[in-house]
């Protein structure tokens, strides 16, 4: 039963940082189209950190695999 909420929980995160940057990028194209101005180092730094949180994430799944883990195989 704790394998399935774990793997439920990162599907979740990944629907939710899919969100995030989907909501991200229309609210940085408002802000270009009012102001003119591209916040550039916001961007680098939004997408460095999920893509960070992202990588975390399959590290962990990774891990869980490779120790025998993981049934995900086996439930599909």
């Amino acid at each position: 039963m704790r394998k399935m909420t774990e793997e439920r929980f990162s599907k979740k995160v990944v629907r939710w940082v899919i969100l995030l940057n989907a909501v991200f990028v229309v609210a940085v194209l408002l802000i270009y189209w009012h102001t003119g101005s591209e916040p550039s180092t916001l961007i680098a730094s939004w997408f460095a950190f999920t893509t960070g949180e992202l990588w975390a994430l399959a590290g962990i799944k990774r891990e869980e695999t490779k120790k025998g883990g993981s049934d995900d195989e086996s439930m599909h």
